[in-house]
């Protein structure tokens, strides 16, 4: 039995138990954080530098690249390192500093996929009054928020998460630190008190969940009562990558939470949190790229000068 005063390290779980899996997981983990950082970096140098796409939906679209940097860069590096070291550990400070960017940066990106609905949402259901509703001080104020509120819901959760004695050791079951891995090795009774902050975060993140659904749906049938096809199909090309990227996102994080507990296995756990933190940020460039002519035309333009 330990305590947490006593813990100065935390042991991850190892992507692979030979070396040659080791070093195949390091090579497909730089892989992907390559071409996360390539293709974000792209999409927000060319939002950047091109004046006609500083619109809202860009500038949110640039908020969410900045969102996928970030959160790659908070779980991957450290997974690359124990891969090719062949070591777990991961420092008592260093886990709660993972943990706090992580939560800050899933929180941030969530909420920018609910203002990018949003977005849609005006542009279609009420294009009249775009411009207002959507203006620059608009835009700007909800972007803060969304960056704001995750900054608070991250501090809650990493303080409170690492104020309650843990006594079960010091192994975790996932590659990066997280809160329902950190909660497994606490005997604290007032570990209610993170499950009540959970509890609270799970009914905002449904009501986001809400919120897309209803707006989807009104979208949707806004766009079929367009009379030409070519309206139709650009209405669509605007709308159809944020859906690809919101339902890849929600359905790889909701079912890692909510899967039964019959079909649980280290190795489903493992696919699932890559698929929900490795993988989105890597996919959302190519997704949102290639529906979008103005966004391609200003990453060419950028990368031949």
């Amino acid at each position: 039995m330990s305590n947490s005063s006593s813990i100065t390290h935390f042991l991850l779980l190892a992507l692979a138990d030979t070396r040659q899996m080791q070093l195949l997981h390091f090579c497909l983990l730089l892989g992907i954080s390559l071409a996360a950082l390539l293709g974000n970096g792209l999409i927000i140098s060319a939002i950047a530098y091109s004046h006609h796409l500083h619109t809202p939906m860009f500038f949110f679209l640039l908020n969410l690249a900045l969102s996928d940097l970030g959160s790659i860069c908070t779980t991957v590096p450290k997974a690359m390192h124990n891969s090719l070291w062949d070591t777990r550990n991961i420092s008592y400070t260093g886990c709660a500093a993972q943990l706090f960017f992580f939560l800050f940066f899933i929180v941030a990106e969530f909420s920018l996929l609910t203002i990018m609905c949003y977005d849609r949402y005006v542009s279609i259901c009420k294009r009249l009054h775009y411009g207002t509703l959507l203006g620059n001080k608009a835009c700007a104020h909800m972007v803060a928020a969304a960056w704001a509120s995750a900054f608070l819901h991250a501090l809650l959760h990493t303080v409170n998460t690492f104020s309650l004695p843990l006594c079960h050791g010091n192994a975790l079951g996932q590659f990066f630190c997280e809160i329902p891995q950190i909660l497994k090795l606490s005997c604290s009774k007032s570990l209610l008190r993170e499950l009540g902050l959970i509890a609270i975060s799970a009914c905002l993140a449904l009501g986001c969940f809400v919120f897309n659904v209803f707006s989807y749906v009104q979208i949707f049938r806004a766009v079929l009562r367009i009379p030409s096809e070519q309206g139709r199909h650009k209405a669509f090309s605007t709308c159809l990558p944020h859906l690809a990227v919101v339902t890849l996102f929600l359905s790889t994080g909701i079912f890692s939470d909510l899967k039964p507990s019959s079909i649980s296995s280290p190795s489903l756990d493992l696919t699932l949190s890559v698929l929900y933190s490795v993988v989105p940020p890597a996919l959302n460039p190519l997704i949102y790229s290639l529906r979008n002519q103005e966004l391609k035309a200003a990453v060419w333009t950028l990368m031949t000068g």
